[in-house]
């Protein structure tokens, strides 16, 4: 019984680290394409097949908080990548697209971490979609870890209503 459970906590481990090598990966090929960080690269990828697309619609998309998705809009505007239009009928809605070195950036650029997690939970059955959730949750108990701000993946940008980059650092990349 014991060698079993020793055997099963090997595995967690082993299956960690191929998660967060995965990840790590696709997060320096998104630096390698432009500069990007991962979530900037992912924001491209989800407006390459949807653009244009509202505002508060990618961050839908995206999973994450709509302050959250401004801060990578405003990064990614500045390197002249997505442009801003504000509906000419209600000046409320915000739509976004790709720019034409947008769209070059989109067309070379590799598969993005979170969008193949994001797709790949979003096929999962019920079930499936709750034991992996319960699993991550007791991980995170376990490290202590539940008031943590729940930064982007190998990013300093944080998913928090008012989010974007922690408070205290540049807001520049």
């Amino acid at each position: 019984m014991e060698s079993e459970r020793k055997k099963l906590i090997g595995g967690v481990f082993d299956n960690l680290r191929r998660v967060i090598q995965v990840v790590h990966g696709y997060s320096n090929r998104a630096q390698r394409v432009g500069g990007l960080t991962g979530p900037q690269l992912w924001a491209i990828r989800v407006l390459s097949e949807s653009a244009p697309v509202r505002v508060s619609d990618l961050a839908r998309q995206m999973y994450l908080h709509p302050s959250t998705v401004v801060g990578i809009l405003d990064r990614l505007e500045a390197k002249g990548l997505v442009v801003r239009i504000r509906s000419k009928r209600d000046h409320r809605v915000v739509e976004v697209s790709l720019t034409g070195k947008g769209k070059t950036v989109a067309a070379r650029s590799p598969a993005v971490a979170q969008g193949l997690l994001l797709k790949g939970l979003e096929k999962l059955p019920g079930n499936d979609l709750r034991v992996v959730s319960g699993g991550l949750e007791a991980l995170v108990g376990i490290l202590g870890a539940r008031t943590m701000p729940p930064r982007l993946l190998f990013s300093r940008e944080v998913n928090l209503p008012g989010g974007g980059v922690p408070v205290g650092r540049d807001r520049k990349h």
